[in-house]
């Protein structure tokens, strides 16, 4: 059995590091290679590119990068062609692997794509493409797989490993211990994202948030885990420029940050879901290049961007994107967090209910998926060139 892996950043990697030994249970003479981070690496992945190779994002962000994008998947494609895939998973990156994931099941190699884009957000007529470029979704979400059942995709709900990875009830006692922090600190987190991209727009504002908390309330402690060696280093030119008093820059440990904290104030994405698994009451912010996001007012669907909100089909955490996202304002919302514990406390027992939901043994019930995908026979003419 040879599979065939392509993750497109840290969250991909993660999906990918959970799922390959899941994998190996069921086929225990696999072999794995394509594109991931160290942690697929670590689990037996030969990596042809460096994970961040995919890490672009943003309508004009990847146009400037198209070039090389397109270079990479086209070698991809020759590689796993030349290697004999039998399967090919496509973790995330979208934008990239339903390409790959199309071109590869045209030539009879089984597609499978983990993480679902978010077509039922925006550009819904991509739907179409994905049909034609996988045999099997597996989405995080429920309310995902619910979109694609009413298209008539095959789909299969798997959960968040990260919901089976955290526990239910967070010790913020032994994570503070773990940090270096008392029980009686007030502590902040800030996580302005794991590409650097997302640090650059996001990085200065979320510091120059810290300061201005910091004005108010003078006894804060502030947490700012650096998702890898490259964002440590931005990082910390950032803090050069934006110096905050009483702040710890972490090399990773998120899990930990967020787990400690009295709030955070963190990047729209996958970290929303983190943090609520680790019940951190939060504020979400994003900013993206202003052609994307002048774009994006046409094409979105939903009246949300953060997960917690989409999941909870409310307005569960504050959203504060592009102009709206003012280090000023930000530290308005925080303050709320801090100051009035019944809204933070609301939020926590809205986190709990979204956490069951999403345990489900993720990559076992992915590799399952997977397996049973593998055995199926295919109807005539399902591979056949569309």
């Amino acid at each position: 059995m040879k599979i065939y892996l392509v993750a497109g950043e840290l969250s991909g990697d993660l999906l990918g590091a959970a799922l390959i030994p899941a994998l190996r249970e069921r086929y225990p003479d696999a072999e794995f290679r394509g594109l991931g981070g160290e942690k697929m690496q670590a689990e037996g992945l030969t990596s042809l590119y460096p994970l961040e190779t995919l890490s672009v994002m943003g309508l004009v962000e990847v146009l400037k990068h198209l070039p090389k994008l397109l270079k990479v998947r086209k070698h991809l494609y020759q590689d796993a062609l030349a290697w004999g895939a039998d399967l090919m998973l496509g973790i995330d990156a979208p934008d990239f692997n339903l390409g790959l994931e199309k071109k590869l099941r045209q030539q009879g190699v089984k597609t499978v794509h983990y993480v679902s884009p978010s077509v039922w957000a925006w550009r819904q007529g991509r739907i179409k493409g994905i049909k034609q470029s996988c045999d099997l979704m597996l989405t995080l979400l429920p309310f995902e797989a619910d979109f694609y059942h009413q298209h008539q995709m095959p789909v299969a709900f798997v959960g968040h490993p990260t919901a089976d990875r955290l526990p239910m009830q967070p010790d913020k006692a032994a994570a503070r211990q773990a940090l270096g922090l008392s029980e009686q600190d007030r502590v902040v987190s800030l996580l302005p994202g794991s590409r650097g991209g997302e640090v650059s727009r996001l990085g200065g504002g979320f510091l120059q948030t810290a300061q201005l908390l910091q004005k108010q309330n003078p006894d804060l402690h502030f947490l700012l885990p650096a998702a890898t060696p490259a964002r440590h280093q931005q990082l910390q030119e950032l803090l050069n420029l934006h110096p905050v008093n009483n702040l710890t820059l972490l090399n990773g440990q998120a899990d930990l940050a967020l787990q400690a904290a009295d709030a955070c104030l963190l990047a729209s994405g996958t970290v929303t879901l983190e943090a609520l698994f680790c019940k951190c009451p939060m504020v979400v912010s994003y900013q993206v290049a202003p052609l994307t996001w002048w774009l994006g007012q046409f094409l979105l669907k939903t009246p949300w961007v953060s997960l917690p909100n989409l999941l909870a089909r409310k307005e569960l955490v504050t959203e504060r994107l592009q102009e709206a996202a003012t280090p000023e304002q930000l530290a308005k919302d925080v303050q709320v967090l801090l100051n009035q514990p019944e809204v933070a406390e609301q939020q926590r027992q809205a986190f709990y209910q979204l956490h069951q939901q999403l345990q489900q043994n993720a990559s076992q019930t992915a590799a399952a998926a997977i397996q049973e995908l593998m055995q199926a026979e295919k109807p005539d003419g399902q591979n056949s060139p569309s």
